[in-house]
């Protein structure tokens, strides 16, 4: 019989959770334009941090939230396609791992064409001085190519989830809120290495502050 065991730790939820808004406002602030940009380049400095803080939480933070916990050889994701995979997955399964890093990839580099692009009219990157206008143009259409590219992975990790979660009856929205999983065999003590967590919130706090002096 199951029983739910804590899996998800609350920095893991409140990366996840706030990496939504963000990726909405983002998205809400480039369609209104104008003064809204001012904003749109605002929440792109604190998803550099938040992004920044998710690395380094990805391979020294709590054990779900390790990628060496969660991503998989390929054999393993065809077996998990094939219906071979048996295990019992309390963090991301398999092809869902796929999935986490390739939001974060895809953040990351909008991130980053963020910095050194311009909209060509009073809005640019503070780091766009840095390269040539003509180059500056072509990552601003770099970064908007990007960005579709980004809400077709969301649509797909948001089909996934709710396929997950009506279709094979698993809790994972609601594990996502409150960080429980029902599970047959108990997992590992979920623990907060604490000067892990402090080198990440400082490394996160410290890339946006930076950035936001530059602007």
């Amino acid at each position: 019989m199951k029983r739910d065991f804590k899996v998800w730790d609350i920095w893991v939820r409140l990366f996840h959770w706030t990496l939504v808004a963000l990726i909405g406002f983002s998205w809400l602030s480039a369609e209104l334009g104008g003064n809204w940009m001012i904003w749109h380049t605002q929440a792109g400095f604190v998803t550099a941090g938040l992004i920044l803080f998710r690395l380094v939480w990805g391979f020294a933070g709590s054990w779900s939230a390790r990628f060496k916990t969660f991503v998989k050889s390929p054999s393993q994701v065809i077996a998990y396609l094939k219906g071979e995979d048996k295990s019992e997955h309390l963090s991301h399964n398999p092809l869902g791992a796929l999935g986490v890093l390739a939001l974060i990839s895809l953040v990351a580099l909008q991130v980053i064409t963020g910095l050194f692009s311009n909209d060509d009219i009073f809005i640019e990157g503070p780091l766009a001085h840095l390269i040539s206008y003509d180059l500056s143009l072509e990552i601003t259409d770099l970064h908007e190519g990007v960005f579709n590219l980004l809400l077709a992975i969301v649509a797909l990790h948001v089909a996934a989830v709710l396929y997950h979660q009506k279709i094979r009856k698993e809790t994972l929205i609601q594990a996502m809120l409150h960080g429980r999983k029902p599970a047959q065999t108990p997992p590992a003590e979920l623990k907060t290495p604490v000067v892990a967590l402090l080198v990440a919130l400082t490394t996160g706090l410290g890339i946006s502050l930076w950035l936001f002096s530059l602007s």
